[in-house]
């Protein structure tokens, strides 16, 4: 990203300075927390007050709870770079903020509201991310971003379907694979992105020889191809011709991976773990579109894509964002490297649970202990960072 635009003067809480800080921070706490529910909630020892079906409530909070909040806290931060305008902050960001909470204390307790109330509420942020993020990009215009907000509307309607989905027929099914999707089309734009000039960066300056492939007509075919392929699995998720699409669109998501040169940025964590984390988008499609021929489960594929590239990429994005806006040495601390090394391994525990049954209860725990240990050990290495002054000011 390019450097911060000035500050307007700001005198007030730091964590609403700037909108990384509360979005990142209490996105990854309710990852963490919302994942330690789960667990006992799938035994049946647990029990929340919500319409919806165990399964559904950890779906939905997952995908359009924490995983909306690391989006906005990205946006909110990032705009303003593409803007050179001023970023929202004070009394605006915390609007947005508590619009979060109350759609996470709305949709957990929807059976105490009704589901229509609930909906309501829970929509109501998106609708507000998406008219700020909005606003600032065409008053900046910085129309070329503006796609950005297709990702914002396809979550928008996601989740909007998924409630209507569980409140008409009892289980939600387009709205999970259209969030799915579309989270997959954000990590992908964004990731092609970010991923490549990062790991250029530190290439020029530490480690001279090969650099990421500059982007063109292949990045845009294997973009077009994978948006095909993720349309036809939400409208017909089994059959050859999904499946072919999704296995084709993941090899040329490999293909673009090995372009952008990963493997000489090992002694650079922060780079490292964004090719790590793009790793598991074209896993999924493969295994998504073996399952769509009938050859693996279904939710090996499914958590390839939430559990690795989502996962791995929100705390990834998160942790350098943070310390590149608050000042800080573009280093991962060891703390952090075990943070990365709990996400993967969260990552691959869940799929391997979906490939073998016999070993899945162990591996669930294994799964979720560790993706509730990643967030909240993020959430509490980075607490002074996010609630305290930028460094140096």
């Amino acid at each position: 990203m390019a450097p911060i635009p000035r500050l307007r003067d700001y005198v007030g809480p730091a964590i609403l300075s700037y909108g990384f800080r509360p979005f990142f921070l209490l996105g990854s706490i309710y990852a963490g927390l919302a994942v330690l529910a789960w667990l006992p909630m799938f035994y049946g020892e647990l029990e929340v007050s919500t319409l919806f079906s165990p399964r559904d409530w950890h779906i939905h909070e997952m995908l359009y709870g924490y995983l909306p909040a690391v989006v906005t806290g990205f946006l909110l931060t990032a705009i303003p770079n593409w803007t050179g305008r001023l970023p929202l902050q004070g009394k605006p960001l915390l609007v947005l903020v508590v619009a979060w909470i109350l759609g996470r204390l709305a949709v957990t307790g929807s059976a105490w509201i009704g589901w229509l109330p609930a909906a309501v509420i829970d929509l109501s942020f998106l609708l507000l991310v998406a008219g700020a993020a909005g606003r600032e990009i065409v008053f900046g215009k910085n129309w070329r971003n503006l796609k950005v907000l297709i990702a914002v509307a396809l979550l928008f309607g996601g989740n909007a379907m998924f409630h209507l989905e569980a409140y008409m027929h009892g289980a939600a099914d387009y709205g999970i694979r259209l969030g799915i999707a579309a989270t997959i089309l954000l990590v992908m734009l964004i990731g092609g992105r970010i991923v490549p000039s990062f790991t250029r960066n530190w290439l020029v300056r530490e480690n001279p020889g090969r650099l990421p492939a500059a982007f063109g007509q292949f990045d845009i075919a294997s973009m077009v191809c994978a948006g095909a392929a993720l349309l036809a699995w939400i409208s017909v998720p089994h059959g050859a011709v999904t499946g072919a699409a999704l296995i084709a669109s993941g090899a040329l998501q490999a293909v673009r991976l090995a372009r952008w040169a990963g493997y000489r940025t090992c002694r650079d964590r922060l780079v490292l773990i964004l090719h790590v984390g793009y790793a598991f988008v074209p896993l999924g499609f493969l295994l998504v579109g073996m399952a769509s021929l009938g050859l693996l489960p279904a939710a090996a594929g499914i958590h390839a894509w939430t559990g690795g590239a989502i996962g791995t990429m929100t705390l990834a994005v998160m942790s350098r964002s943070s310390l590149g806006h608050t000042g800080r040495p573009l280093k991962a601390s060891r703390s952090l490297q075990a943070v990365y090394a709990l996400i993967v391994l969260s990552a691959l525990a869940r799929i391997c649970a979906s490939l073998h049954p016999a070993w899945s209860l162990g591996l669930l725990h294994v799964a979720g202990l560790a993706w509730a240990a990643a967030f909240l050990g993020f959430a509490l290495a980075y607490w002074r960072l996010l609630t305290q002054p930028r460094f140096g000011r």
